[in-house]
């Protein structure tokens, strides 16, 4: 699965806007509103586990903000 794939999977209803933006180098970063919550350098060159991303976001979300469909 896609970053994009499970980030709108999960909380689209809360998202306004998502941007993929290419880079080189296997560069791999995840912000969010400026906050970063992934990186692939930072975690020893592993891309992120299956859900990680959402259950990143999910501490950036309002408090009680359900995932979409639940």
């Amino acid at each position: 699965m896609s970053a994009a794939s499970e980030l709108l999977g999960a909380y689209q209803h809360v998202i306004s806007e998502l941007r993929i933006v290419g880079g080189g180098g296997g560069v791999f970063d995840v912000t969010v509103d400026g906050e970063l919550i992934f990186s692939k350098h930072a975690s020893a060159d592993r891309f992120p586990e299956p859900d990680e991303l959402a259950r990143s976001l999910a501490g950036l979300v309002a408090p009680g903000t359900r995932r979409y469909g639940t």
